[in-house]
C-alpha cells in the first residue's frame, strides 16, 4: 500500500480513469469518468491497492451498463463471476451488483442476507448517485449532485467468497431480491403504519377498554413513545377475533396489512393462531391493552434479530376482547439505551418492583436492586411480568458479588421461547461453555434454535441469556433446580476440581492458600494428564521447594502400568533438568528411562518449577516393581550433581 494513503487512492483512481479515457468512444467519456471517481470516492485506499486498475476499471463501467435500464419502483439484481473471456475483467470473489431507489436500510439489509448465506464479504462499495432517467427508465446521464430534485440512486457493488454453483447464486440473488422488496415495502409504508398508532390512541381515548386508570394512561404514553421515533415500524395487520364451533380464530381484516404484513404467502410472519395449545389461545381473551413480546421470524431488515411484537388488544361495546392491531419492527438503539425510569411501561414496572421489595430507599440493597432493574436485558424487561421480575431481581440481588450459579427460565405466554438467564462465575466462561449451555437446554426444552446475548461487567459473574425457540404445545416438563445442576456440571474445570481437593486433603485455610498459589499453574498438558486429586501431592512437594533445597522427587506406579514399570516425577525449581543428566543416576540403579514428560509449572510468586515425569523399567520386563520396596532407595540418591556441578556433568548415586 503507498505510504499515503491519498496519494495511493488518487493514483490508482487515475490510473482506472486513463483506461476510461482510452477505451470508451468520446459520447461516453465524460459521463463514465464522472460516475467512476463518485463510484470509488468513499472506498478505503488500501481496497483500492489491492486490485488492478483494470479491474476497478470492469467493476465501474460493468456496474453502469448494468444500470442502464430499470423498471421504476424495482431493484435489479445479478450474482456473477466476472472473467475476461465473458466479461472483459475478472476478480477472485462472487460480485453481486445492485441498482435500486435511495432508501433507509438498504446495506445493513443485504449483508445481513449474505451473512444467512454463510459468505464472507470482501468488498462493499455503495456510492448514491443522482442521475436523470427517461420516462422508460433508460438512463441519459448524471445529474448534479447538489440538485435536490434529482433521481437519487442506490448502486450497491459487493464481493463475497466465490460461489462456483450457478444455482447457489440464483438463489442469492433471489434471496436479495425478497429481502429488498421488504425494505421497499417497510420504506413506504412507515408513515401509514406510524399512522395507525395515532389512530388506535384516538379509538382509545374515544372509547376507553374497561381496565385500570394507570394501566391504560401508561399504555397510552408507551404508544406515544413508540411513534416517537423509538421503534422502526416494519409491519402492521389487524385482527378480529371471533369464534367458530366454539373456538377462538383471529380473522385478518381485509386490506388492513402494512409493510412486510402485506398479503401474499411469502409476507406471513406470525404463527397460526389455530396451532396454538387452547390454554395459550385463551390469552388472547385475556383483559389488557398491551402486549409486547417476540415474533416467531427474524427480521429481513435492518438488523438480523427476531422481530419485537406489540399487539394492542381491541375491545366491544360490551368490554370483551374483540381483536387486535398488531405492530411488527424493532426498537430503535435508544430503546436499549435509555434508563428505564424514562421508558413508559418499564418505569412502571420498575417502581412497582422496587417498592414491593420493600428494601430502605438510599441503601446498600437499594441502590443495588436500582442497578439490577437498570442494567436487566431490555428485551426481557420489556417481557416479563412484574411478579417474574421481583422474583428474579430479588434472587440476583442475593447473589451479590458471590461466586455462584444461577439459571433463571420464563416460558413466553404463548410457547414459542424461553429465555433462560444464567449468572456463572466470570473467569469461567468460555465460548465452548455457552456453547455446551445452549445444546443441553434446547434439547431439555425440545427446542428448535437458540441464539444469546452475553454482558460482561466489573462484577465477577458473567450473565448470558440464551432463548431457546421451542414450538408451542411440546415444551416437555422440566424442573430448573435440576438443569441448573446439569449446568454447572457442564462448567466444571480442573480447576474447581483442584480446589475441592485441596481443601479435602489440607483443610479450608491450607487448601485456599496453596489453590491461591497454584490454581492457575498448571498447563493444559498436565491437566489432560492427570487428575486434580493426583496434583494434590505434587503441589505439596513443590511449596517446600526453596533455592537452597530446589529438588524433589516421587516415584509413582499407575494402576494401568506394566509389569516392571514404574514413573518417576523429578522436580526442580528455577529451571529444567536435561536427560544428560539425569539418566546416568537412573541407569546406575538399574532402571531403563522409557520416556519423559515435563511439564513447566508456573505458580503464583516463587519462581517457575519444572516436573519431569518419567517412563521407568526395571532390567528385566518381567520383573514386578513394588513402590514402596524402592522409597527409602531413591530418597538415598544424592542429585546434588543436578545444576550444582553442571560443568562435570556428574551424578553422585550414595548407597545405590
Amino acid at each position: 500500500m503507498s505510504a499515503n494513503g491519498d496519494i495511493g487512492r488518487g493514483g490508482r483512481i487515475e490510473e482506472m480513469l486513463k483506461l476510461v479515457r482510452a477505451k470508451l468512444p468520446s459520447a461516453q467519456r465524460k459521463v463514465v469518468e464522472d460516475f467512476a471517481t463518485r463510484y470509488y470516492q468513499d472506498v478505503e485506499p488500501e481496497d483500492l491497492e489491492e486490485r488492478q486498475p483494470a479491474d476497478l476499471y470492469g467493476a465501474a463501467l460493468s456496474h453502469w451498463n448494468f444500470a442502464r435500464k430499470r423498471e421504476p419502483g424495482r431493484a435489479r439484481i445479478r450474482v456473477f463471476n466476472p472473467t475476461l473471456e465473458e466479461h472483459g475483467w475478472q476478480s477472485t470473489h462472487t460480485i453481486i451488483e445492485i441498482v435500486n431507489d435511495d432508501m433507509p436500510f438498504l446495506v445493513d439489509s443485504v449483508t445481513m442476507d449474505v451473512n444467512r448465506h454463510g459468505l464472507t464479504l470482501h468488498l462493499l462499495i455503495h456510492p448514491i448517485v443522482a442521475v436523470e432517467r427517461g420516462a422508460d427508465g433508460v438512463l441519459s446521464g448524471l445529474a448534479s449532485g447538489d440538485d435536490r430534485n434529482a433521481r437519487r440512486e442506490s448502486f450497491i457493488h459487493v464481493e463475497v467468497d466465490r460461489v462456483v454453483d450457478a444455482a447457489q447464486r440464483e438463489a442469492l440473488a433471489s434471496d436479495i431480491g425478497n429481502v429488498l422488496d421488504d425494505v421497499r415495502a417497510a420504506v413506504d409504508d412507515w408513515k401509514a403504519m406510524r399512522d395507525r398508532v395515532h389512530a388506535v390512541l384516538a379509538e382509545v381515548e374515544k372509547r376507553a377498554p374497561p381496565l385500570p386508570p394507570d394501566e391504560l394512561a401508561e399504555g397510552k404514553e408507551f404508544l406515544r413513545w413508540l411513534a416517537d421515533n423509538h421503534f422502526t415500524f416494519l409491519g402492521y395487520r389487524q385482527h378480529e377475533l371471533a369464534s367458530v364451533k366454539g373456538e377462538d380464530v383471529l380473522r385478518v381484516v381485509p386490506d388492513s396489512s402494512l409493510g412486510i404484513l402485506r398479503e401474499g404467502p411469502s409476507k406471513e410472519v406470525a404463527a397460526s393462531f389455530s396451532a396454538l395449545p387452547p390454554e395459550v389461545r385463551a390469552y388472547a381473551r385475556r383483559p389488557e391493552l398491551l402486549v409486547v413480546t417476540k415474533a416467531t421470524s427474524r427480521s429481513t431488515v435492518h438488523r438480523p434479530g427476531y422481530l419485537d411484537y406489540i399487539a394492542v388488544k381491541r375491545f366491544d361495546a360490551k368490554g370483551e376482547v374483540a381483536g387486535e392491531d398488531r405492530f411488527l419492527g424493532l426498537f430503535t438503539s435508544t430503546a436499549y439505551s435509555a434508563n428505564p425510569a424514562q421508558i413508559p411501561l418499564l418505569r412502571q414496572k420498575v417502581d412497582n418492583v422496587i417498592k414491593r421489595a420493600g428494601l430502605p430507599p438510599g441503601g446498600h440493597a437499594g441502590k443495588a436492586l436500582i442497578n439490577i432493574l437498570d442494567t436487566y436485558p431490555r428485551d426481557e424487561l420489556f417481557q416479563i411480568g412484574e411478579d417474574d421480575l421481583l422474583r428474579t431481581a430479588r434472587a440476583i440481588l442475593h447473589l451479590e458479588d458471590r461466586q455462584r450459579f444461577r439459571l433463571f427460565v420464563r416460558r413466553d405466554a404463548f410457547e414459542r421461547f424461553l429465555s433462560c438467564l444464567i449468572y456463572a462465575p466470570r473467569e469461567n466462561y468460555t465460548t465452548g461453555l455457552r456453547e455446551k449451555w445452549q445444546a443441553i437446554l434446547t434439547q431439555a426444552f425440545n427446542g428448535t434454535s437458540s441464539e444469546f446475548n452475553v454482558h460482561l461487567s466489573e462484577s465477577p459473574l458473567a450473565r448470558i441469556m440464551i432463548t431457546v425457540r421451542t414450538t408451542p404445545g411440546q415444551i416437555p416438563e422440566f424442573d430448573v433446580r435440576e438443569l441448573e445442576s446439569r449446568l454447572v456440571v457442564a462448567a466444571r474445570r480442573w480447576q474447581d476440581d483442584l480446589r475441592d481437593a485441596l481443601i479435602a486433603s489440607l483443610g479450608e485455610a491450607r487448601g485456599n492458600e496453596l489453590y491461591r498459589q497454584f490454581g492457575a499453574a498448571f498447563p493444559a498438558g498436565y491437566r489432560e494428564e492427570f487428575d486434580a486429586r493426583a496434583a494434590v501431592p505434587d503441589i505439596e512437594m513443590m511449596a517446600k521447594l526453596t533455592d537452597a533445597e530446589p529438588l524433589a522427587m516421587a516415584l509413582y506406579r499407575p494402576l494401568e502400568a506394566a509389569p516392571g514399570t514404574l514413573r518417576f516425577k523429578l522436580f526442580r525449581r528455577g529451571g529444567p533438568v536435561t536427560l544428560s543428566d539425569s539418566l546416568p543416576m537412573l541407569e546406575n540403579m538399574g532402571l531403563k528411562v522409557l520416556d519423559e514428560r515435563p511439564y513447566r509449572i508456573a505458580p503464583e510468586g516463587p519462581p517457575a518449577v519444572w516436573m519431569h515425569d518419567l517412563g521407568l523399567a526395571a532390567g528385566a520386563s518381567e520383573t514386578e516393581i513394588e513402590v514402596d520396596t524402592l522409597t527409602g532407595l531413591h530418597a538415598r540418591a544424592n542429585w546434588e550433581g543436578i545444576g550444582a556441578d553442571r560443568d562435570r556433568n556428574t551424578l553422585a548415586v550414595a548407597g545405590a
